[in-house]
């Protein structure tokens, strides 16, 4: 059982830096672009949709809604690209740092967090 869980792990960070690479290549539909870079920075982001300490459900989103992501971009990418990701994926030993990335996470998370505080502000104020 558990050689099955972490070669599950295995598969989804080899197909999580295959969809790094699906993204940053032209040959790759834009659909399947536009969904590998939601998941990506999905899996990648410190902050989950549900939180972790919520028991049984704060994990839903990391055992579900990951896996289903990636499942779904995958398809979306034409197979024999997909297996040149994996391959290369394979090949590199984690995803090279990306700043621009990264920023976008945090932008997103903090516009997400200013909509949040302007939609709670009338209410808190009065």
């Amino acid at each position: 059982m558990f050689s099955l869980a972490k070669s599950w792990a295995h598969a989804i960070k080899r197909d999580v830096t295959a969809l790094y690479l699906a993204g940053r290549d032209p040959r790759t539909p834009w659909l399947a672009k536009a969904v590998a870079a939601i998941v990506v920075a999905y899996a990648l982001s410190p902050i989950d949709l549900i939180p972790d300490f919520i028991p049984v459900i704060g994990y839903l989103d990391d055992l579900l809604i990951v896996p289903l992501g990636i499942l779904l971009a995958v398809r979306l990418i034409p197979a024999v690209l997909m297996a040149e990701f994996r391959d290369a994926a394979e090949a590199l030993a984690r995803l090279p740092p990306n700043r621009t990335a990264a920023a976008v996470v945090v932008a997103l998370w903090l516009g997400a967090l200013a909509v949040c505080v302007a939609w709670l502000l009338p209410w808190l104020s009065g």
